[in-house]
């Protein structure tokens, strides 16, 4: 009889699951999720929840549950850091700390989204600025600050260009480069293993 109850029980599979994403939330003293009751109070106050998919609970229960494909789920960068979620829980549980701490595991296990490795890369590692206000193609950003009565370039390392190399050097002290580096070596990996899985597929 149990055999053949079992052949009609469809039960949840997940690619992976370990207790990697809870462990580094208690290393980073954020072990209260534990405490959460699943209310979906942070879902139902969540104002990206209301034009997109994003779904707090879901998200964090994933988490919790050891449940990896979560990051790589899109959903994880859809919160906009607001702090509303953390303001209406009922268990005090600094829920955006958690999805940023979360953000933060995809990109060291190299799941970040390409334009946030461009933007970090490309522009913010050369120039010392998320937006670059000096150089030609950057004209746009200086008249948009002179229209504020601001000067056209910040008093940042646009205004001492001698300060990107100093900056440079943080970023490689404090093991920012290091990251990125990983973070897109791990991403090239799993892009050619998808890419022969495709192959195999189409040979088939």
């Amino acid at each position: 009889m149990s055999d053949n109850i079992e052949k009609y029980i469809k039960r949840k599979v997940y690619k992976g699951t370990s207790s990697k994403i809870a462990q580094k939330f208690v290393d980073a003293g954020l072990e209260k999720l534990r405490a959460c009751i699943n209310c979906g109070t942070c879902t139902g106050s969540c104002p990206s929840g209301r034009r997109t998919a994003y779904r707090t609970r879901s998200v964090l229960r994933r988490a919790l549950t050891g449940d990896e494909s979560v990051l790589s789920d899109i959903d994880i960068w859809l919160c906009s850091t607001c702090y509303y979620c953390y303001e209406r829980c009922p268990r005090d549980i600094p829920v955006t700390d958690m999805i940023i701490k979360l953000r933060n595991i995809a990109v060291e296990e190299g799941y970040i989204l390409d334009s946030h490795f461009g933007l970090a890369s490309n522009v913010f590692y050369e120039t010392g600025h998320g937006v670059p206000a000096n150089g030609e193609n950057n004209k746009k950003w200086r008249d948009l600050r002179e229209s504020y009565g601001l000067p056209p370039l910040p008093p940042t390392v646009h205004s001492y260009p001698e300060a990107v190399k100093e900056c440079q050097t943080l970023m490689k002290e404090v093991g920012f480069r290091a990251l990125l580096d990983n973070a897109k070596k791990l991403k090239d990996k799993r892009k050619l293993v998808e890419e022969k899985k495709e192959k195999e597929k189409e040979g088939k």
